[in-house]
């Protein structure tokens, strides 16, 4: 295994394990085998040395003295926070006993694995364990938390997810930030874009919240929450209407804009600005400013597709290129995700001829219900890389899913999370700098490798670790446990059918430490959608019961409650990850609400009163901020802060666990409250 742990002291490459686009180089200080200090890479061509103080500060997370440092049972009652010290053999023995007698009883599918991407390593997120339970013939998790319904309304349009590459968006002379705070979740595409400005590039911002992106924007527009298809459609109905489309890239590269045309005319500028609250003139400046601007590109965020229309409204914003020709020109078109340009082997890392039988999906958005109501029942969860009992909508039925005596629940964490109070067994983990994995952004066209740096934290084990633990208790003889993660990583990137991964090997990332794909422009060649076109009309979306056309759909009612309620992510956390330790939490300072001035007025709420927000689910209470950030009507707060934190602050209490329109995807955004003054 290569690794430079034997090394005591010096700088070490390395890559950022978040959940986040930019997956920034690293240089790692090491002094008497400890990180003493982590900052940018100034070779890695995209990210170029700079880093968040997310990631500037995980020194603090790696030792912190809260950090597992072996496995645990639990003694007391559920969320009691009892536990006692094990072995590393009697926790895999319990745990493997405890399955053997459940799949004799039960049946295989009553275990459920429960995970998502708390670490984008591939070999630790969909590697060892994927074959584990492909194996065990568990029930398996739909991973459709995050971007599930608009990777489906985006893969509509566009085949696949395929944008331009970011590098070029150095070129751009309109940016158009939408439903995305940038400062915060993908800074450099922010640095791209300041570079672009100074080039004469504008900088337009739509979102609900004049966050930090909004206001570093040139424009901010704000707009109702769930409304940004209309917006969308209203602009469409301009630059057809003023004959701002180039006809000869529709003709030559897409289907359906003769229908598109007739259809967008119902949606005038006055009927949208009802919609959306936008006013008509800005909704005109925008489109004239979109179709009269070359090369423009739109950064499509992940928040319009955490609503009930989330999938539609996302396949609404995509069609916007193909109408002024965008695509053809550098610097030109969207970004949503790239993460299909780098699509490694799944079936070779992830083995699912393992699994000898066909076994029930459910989807994590529904983990609540899953744990209350499916029959035959869940009889254990092992979770990983993931807090539901935080993360998870409609959080409080999450929590009365754990709580049952019944449900055997396994967590492997770094630290005694909030799901991991819930737990029989509890294991500790290690971070991304103590493992060996390989890397592939959603954002940028970079493939990287982690080496590790650092010995593992104590009795600390890696998921690849464990999971070859339970294979071998649990008597699974194949080779495919036996695979070490320098194979998994060759397996991964061995994939003739993906050119553009075309000479990325182990070998070659051990070298280099970072490689980029060879990555075609997403118009060279034919296309991944049906018709080998940008859809804009979608037969395949019709056979399946949507519009095959770009359609607003307004959101699910919520009875009488006043406010939309959206619970958006903050500057100093990464969803759960962070928000339990103690640099972090300064950093961000205070859980806030933020509240129109004409709605505070209204109940007599002044910035810096404890307010308390609920609806039938549950409840929170936070402190509120005043101003006119938000649009009336909307309050929002961000970031998912630990039950240790001050306040009543699980906002996930609030939100609805229904599922969007298209992939299976979250509704965090959907959801309606009431706010009182405490």
């Amino acid at each position: 295994m290569q690794s430079f742990i034997n090394h005591m002291s010096g700088v070490f490459p390395s890559v950022c394990s978040l959940d986040c686009p930019d997956q920034c180089g690293l240089l790692i200080h090491k002094e008497d085998g400890k990180i003493t200090k982590i900052e940018g890479d100034p070779e890695h061509p995209i990210t170029q040395g700079a880093i968040c103080n997310k990631v500037r500060h995980m020194t603090e997370r790696i030792y912190d003295p809260k950090r597992l440092q072996y496995p645990m049972k639990r003694t007391g009652k559920k969320g009691e926070n009892r536990f006692e010290r094990i072995s590393w053999e009697e926790a895999v023995s319990t745990i493997t006993l405890n399955w053997k007698e459940l799949i004799a009883a039960k049946g295989s599918e009553s275990i459920l694995p429960y995970s998502f991407y708390g670490n984008m390593g591939r070999i630790g997120t969909e590697g060892m364990d994927r074959r584990f339970f492909h194996r065990l013939g568990a029930s398996r998790l739909m991973y459709t938390i995050c971007e599930a319904a608009g990777t489906e309304g985006y893969q509509y349009t566009m085949g696949g997810s395929y944008g331009i590459d970011p590098e070029d968006t150095l070129h751009s002379k309109l940016i158009i930030m939408w439903g995305i705070n940038a400062v915060s979740t993908n800074m450099h595409q922010v640095m791209l874009a300041e570079k672009a400005r100074k080039n004469g590039a504008q900088i337009v911002v739509i979102d609900v919240h004049k966050n930090q992106t909004g206001r570093w924007a040139d424009w901010f527009i704000p707009i109702k929450p769930g409304t940004d298809a209309a917006l969308a459609l209203g602009i469409m109905h301009i630059l057809f209407d003023e004959k701002m489309v180039d006809e000869d890239f529709l003709q030559d590269y897409t289907i359906g804009y003769d229908e598109l045309r007739q259809h967008v005319i119902q949606y005038n500028p006055a009927v949208i600005s009802t919609i959306t609250g936008v006013p008509v003139e800005d909704i005109y400046r925008l489109a004239r400013m979109y179709g009269q601007t070359s090369p423009s590109f739109i950064r499509i965020g992940n928040g319009p597709q955490h609503h009930d229309n989330g999938g539609m409204c996302i396949r609404t914003i995509s069609c916007l290129p193909a109408l002024t020709g965008q695509w053809l020109k550098r610097g030109g078109g969207a970004i949503k995700g790239n993460g299909a340009y780098l699509d490694h082997n799944a079936s070779a890392l992830q083995r699912p001829d393992l699994l000898t039988k066909s076994t029930r999906r459910i989807n994590m958005n529904l983990i609540g219900s899953a744990l209350l109501e499916l029959d035959p029942p869940i009889q254990s969860l092992y979770v990983y890389n993931s807090n539901p009992a935080l993360v998870a909508p409609h959080a409080n039925k999450v929590r009365q899913g754990l709580e049952r005596e019944d449900l055997f629940t396994v967590v492997h964490d770094l630290f005694l999370t909030e799901t991991a109070l819930y737990a029989d067994i509890v294991l500790p983990a290690t971070s991304s700098f103590e493992n060996t994995d390989f890397y592939r952004s959603y954002w940028h066209h970079y493939v990287q490798i982690q080496q590790p740096v650092i010995e593992a934290y104590e009795e600390s084990k890696s998921n690849v670790e464990v999971f070859r633990l339970l294979a071998k208790a649990m008597g699974f003889e194949e080779q495919a446990f036996l695979d070490t993660e320098e194979d998994m990583i060759r397996q991964a990137l061995d994939h003739p059918r993906n050119p553009s991964l075309t000479g990325i090997t182990y070998e070659a990332l051990v070298e280099k430490q970072f490689m980029k794909g060879n990555v075609k422009h997403v118009l060279e060649g034919k296309m991944w959608t049906p018709s080998g076109k940008i859809e804009l009309y979608s037969k395949t979306m019709e056979r399946k019961g949507y519009p095959p056309l770009p359609t607003y759909i307004p959101l699910v009612e919520e009875g009488d409650l006043p406010f939309l309620f959206i619970p958006a992510p903050n500057h100093n956390f990464l969803n759960s990850t962070f928000s339990n330790n103690d640099k972090h939490i300064r950093m961000e300072k205070k859980n806030k609400l933020h509240m129109h001035e004409a709605d505070a007025l209204v109940l007599g709420i002044k910035s810096g009163d404890g307010i308390r927000i609920w609806n039938e689910r549950g409840e929170c209470k936070l402190s509120v901020t005043i101003g006119k950030d938000v649009l009336q009507g909307v309050v929002v707060s961000q970031g998912l802060w630990a039950d240790s934190s001050e306040g009543k602050a699980l906002v996930n209490a609030l939100t609805p666990d229904r599922v969007a329109d298209m992939g299976g995807g979250a509704t965090f955004f959907s959801g309606r409250v009431h706010v009182e003054k405490c």
